[in-house]
């Protein structure tokens, strides 16, 4: 195949698709070589191996080769540094040689017959900082790697991480005395109803489970009656469970395009482990009853996960309790008349949940969700009304005592939780569902084209959180996309994304909106939108830390990945517009650009095809910016608002705390003439500035931001309808005199006299 030939979209397309990889092997080695033949394949190499690092001995092992001497796997061993191999994962940089053996570093293993080969190409295989191997392919022509060669070999471990870091670990699972997990007693609270907070809307009904803490039950629970069970029900259960989790990923995969598709990768690498299963088999040969045998050996793996100094490895806890419950499960409902049911139509109750867990509960077609410490993070609320499931906060421990299957109705419209529900109540939601069945609601619509009544054009823009809302701002015929919030694929993997994961979820965004303007904001990761495998963001005041722009400058590697993806992803975008969060400096904005221009630098250079010029600007979040704007509208080429942190920053104020919730002022006279001044700074300097915070939607101060001359405005799109209407019912001669009368006020009760007054005409 010549090289030209070489199809590198469908080797990242294949590589992209690792659930078939995963599920279709029958254990972890003959994934780890399908693996080796698929890269092959793809980049027409001769030999393609996977090296993998053994903690133990501090060793590079070579674990599976297409090309190579088989006999040279297990064999074949390099520490860090030694040879091309060892050097590459050393350093964590790709190594391409023409003549591999003139590199005064290549190591020549005799086992591995391959003194045919002349070109060499390795890349290292990491999850963030975690090093896990290396990728290596060769060739017998000689200089027969490109550059492109190298992209596509160094996506293709990226893409491969999360899967082979899981193979390694069970790989290298060393002998350990697991302790059982202690039992605990529920009391039941005399609850009745609940009275909480709503996060995602919806009415649920059904019996409750609380999320991690059935597993537990599963795996300390007693087995009176479990000597019925059979190895053959063992084998049915794990069979069963693997067929269950690859449906749950496949559906997940469809609802969420940004979730990490493969969430129960482990579990499927646990499964395919023979030390796993031929541990439980032996311990039944040996009398143990099925149930206890699956107790067992979880309890070993937890105990030697949970003794790892590695938080990476610690984490599995959490995923050998979720399979083995499956498991248990699955095995109950074969060997028992008494049937267990699944997580289906369930609501559950948890103290917290991080955005990965909702994913997997949403796999799971529950119900409904109860959350009971009081609090939440933006992006799990997010979420949960992505994936239209009911959510309420109730801060009311008592919560956590009832028993497992205690029926609930969940009212999440207005925050209410019935518990045992009676027949009225039960009739009156019946009602209801059955009133908005015959009566459906008209779907909402909206003008292409937003002018006020005397013809003053606005542009209404969409913000995006989810690949999945592209279809409702279309529907509802969003100008484009304002803000394209860039956290969701950082936030739903247990690890950072890659360039080319990235890279796919932003090529769809594009490819969605095509002839449409849209705007992707960096990385904006802060105190409730914080990542589960990064400390960077914890501290005393979160919020004030190394957040946003400020973690990505102090991450240049990942920052650059990000820009690499974008300008890949819109290459063939009319407009495309790379917006910087949390700037408070001309300096940073200046650093955040020049990285840009180093991007775009390296990827002609390489020839990949990119997006040569984008806009670059920045959201005004920050007070100190305030000042500094007419230097800032020198250099950013647009501006937009983002009104929340502007609000909480100028007043001092955590908009998520319940306790100073009341300080939250939109109408502050300080904010209102600080957005004023903003504008007209910009303005001045001939740029677009927009406004992408909640002001944005909120019918009160719509009129005030287009009276200080506010002409686009991003909102979410459930919002766009209402803020057509809006505007399309007000002059802007109207407008301009609400914004002077409330810059002219000094106190929060004047300001809001002056809101209250514009109300009541509304409503006249």
């Amino acid at each position: 195949m010549a090289r030209k030939d070489r199809d590198h979209l469908n080797l990242l397309c294949d590589i992209g698709d690792l659930a078939a990889l995963v599920t279709g092997s029958h254990n972890i080695e003959t994934f780890l070589d399908s693996t080796v033949k698929l890269v092959s394949r793809h980049l027409a190499a001769d030999v393609c191996s996977i090296y993998l690092y053994d903690e133990t001995s501090e060793e590079l092992v070579l674990k599976a080769t297409v090309g190579l001497n088989p006999r040279a796997v297990g064999r074949v061993r390099m520490k860090p540094g030694e040879g091309l191999v060892g050097t590459s994962f050393e350093h964590l940089s790709p190594i391409r040689e023409a003549h591999a053996r003139c590199n005064p570093l290549f190591k020549y293993f005799e086992e591995t017959d391959e003194d045919r080969f002349e070109s060499f190409l390795s890349v290292p295989i990491q999850r963030g900082a975690q090093r896990i191997g290396v990728l290596v392919v060769q060739h017998e022509e000689a200089d027969y790697f490109s550059e492109r060669d190298v992209m596509a070999l160094r996506a293709s471990a990226s893409q491969l991480a999360g899967a082979v870091e899981n193979a390694r670990l069970l790989m290298d699972l060393y002998e350990a005395t697991g302790t059982p997990v202690e039992t605990q007693d529920h009391a039941q609270a005399a609850l009745k109803f609940i009275r909480g907070q709503s996060a995602s809307e919806g009415v649920a009904h059904g019996p409750i489970s609380f999320f991690k803490k059935s597993h537990v039950a599963f795996l300390s629970g007693n087995a009176n009656l479990c000597s019925r069970y059979t190895v053959e029900d063992f084998h049915q259960a794990v069979n069963q469970t693997s067929r269950q989790l690859a449906d749950l990923q496949a559906r997940l995969s469809e609802r969420l395009p940004e979730s990490a598709s493969l969430i129960f990768t482990a579990h499927f690498m646990i499964l395919k482990d023979p030390k796993f299963i031929d541990r439980i088999v032996h311990q039944i040969s040996e009398g143990a009853s099925p149930p206890d045998a699956v107790r067992n050996v979880a309890r070993h793996y937890i105990s030697v996960f949970s003794s790892s100094s590695h938080a990476y490895i610690r984490e599995k806890v959490s995923d050998i309790e979720d399979l083995a419950g499956r498991i248990l499960k699955n095995l109950f409902r074969q060997g028992s008349s008494e049937r267990q049911e699944n997580e289906k139509g369930k609501i559950v109750v948890a103290g917290e949940l991080y955005p990965s867990e909702i994913l997997k509960l949403a796999s799971e077609d529950v119900q409904g969700i109860i959350l009971v410490k009081g609090g939440i993070t933006s992006h799990v609320s997010i979420l949960a009304r992505s994936l239209k499931i009911p959510l309420v906060i109730a801060d009311h421990p008592n919560l956590m005592d009832l028993p497992e299957e205690t029926p609930v109705l969940l009212d999440a419209n207005v925050g209410n939780i019935y518990v045992r529900p009676d027949k009225e109540i039960l009739l009156q939601f019946a009602g209801h569902k059955a009133a908005g069945r015959v009566l459906p609601k008209s779907p909402p619509t909206a003008c292409p084209i937003t002018c006020t009544l005397d013809g003053t054009r606005i542009r209404l823009l969409a913000n995006i959180n989810l690949l999945s809302e592209l279809s409702i701002a279309k529907e509802l015929n969003a100008e484009g996309i304002g803000l394209y919030r860039t956290e969701f694929p950082f936030i739903v993997r247990p690890t950072f994304p890659s360039e080319e994961e990235q890279y796919l979820v932003y090529k769809h965004l594009f490819d969605e909106m095509a002839g449409r303007e849209i705007t992707i904001r960096t990385l904006d990761i802060s105190g409730d939108k914080a990542l589960v495998y990064s400390n960077a963001t914890s501290g005393k005041n979160p919020d004030l830390g190394l957040r946003s722009i400020r973690f990505s400058l102090s991450n240049r590697p990942l920052f650059e990945q990000q820009l690499r993806a974008i300008l890949r992803a819109g290459a063939e975008a009319g407009r495309l517009r790379i917006m910087f969060p949390m700037i408070s400096s001309l300096d940073e904005f200046r650093e955040a650009r020049r990285i840009v221009d180093d991007c775009l630098t390296d990827l002609a250079r390489e020839d990949l095809p990119h997006h040569p010029k984008p806009f670059i600007g920045m959201m005004v979040e920050v007070p100190s910016v305030v000042e500094i704007m007419p230097a800032l509208g020198r250099e950013a080429d647009f501006f937009s608002i983002g009104t929340n942190d502007f609000i909480q920053y100028t007043l001092a104020v955590d908009r998520t705390n319940e306790k100073v919730a009341g300080y939250y002022r939109a109408y502050h006279p300080a904010v209102l003439r600080g957005l004023a001044r903003i504008v007209r700074a910009a303005t001045a300097a001939g740029r677009e500035i927009a406004v992408c915070g909640e002001m944005g939607h909120e019918a009160e101060y719509i009129p005030f931001l287009l009276g200080i001359g506010i002409r686009t405005l991003s909102v979410g799109p459930q919002f766009l309808p209402a803020v057509h209407d809006r505007i399309s019912g007000m002059r802007l001669r109207d407008a301009e005199r609400i914004a002077e009368a409330l810059l002219s006020e000094d106190t929060l009760a004047g300001a809001f006299s002056v809101l209250e007054a514009q109300s009541k005409l509304m409503d006249s």
